[in-house]
């Protein structure tokens, strides 16, 4: 029977989680979803840049953006190098 309590302490990590993943997606306004899928869009084809590690770069470039930002995110990263450099090696872009 020491099975269930392992059991009932796996399902809660699990669900909380999920619970924390919707989240961080929820925080995302549609204005954000637009300059990230931008901001994909403007790295498709970019060497050493994978769907998955063009979706963090331009995920964690969108978070550097102020929300009041009026620039694509493509305008912004050569407006800011250090922050670009940043979110490259968050990425893991290579």
């Amino acid at each position: 029977m020491r099975l269930t309590p392992i059991l009932m302490l796996t399902a809660g990590i699990i669900v909380t989680g999920a619970f924390v993943n919707s989240r961080v997606h929820a925080q995302l306004s549609k204005d954000d979803v637009k300059w990230i899928n931008q901001c994909i869009a403007d790295n498709k084809g970019v060497p050493g840049g994978t769907a998955e590690v063009v979706r963090k770069y331009c995920m964690c470039m969108n978070e550097e953006m102020d929300d009041n930002e009026t620039r694509s995110v493509t305008a912004f990263e050569k407006a800011n190098p250090k922050l670009r450099a940043k979110c490259d090696a968050a990425a893991g872009w290579k």
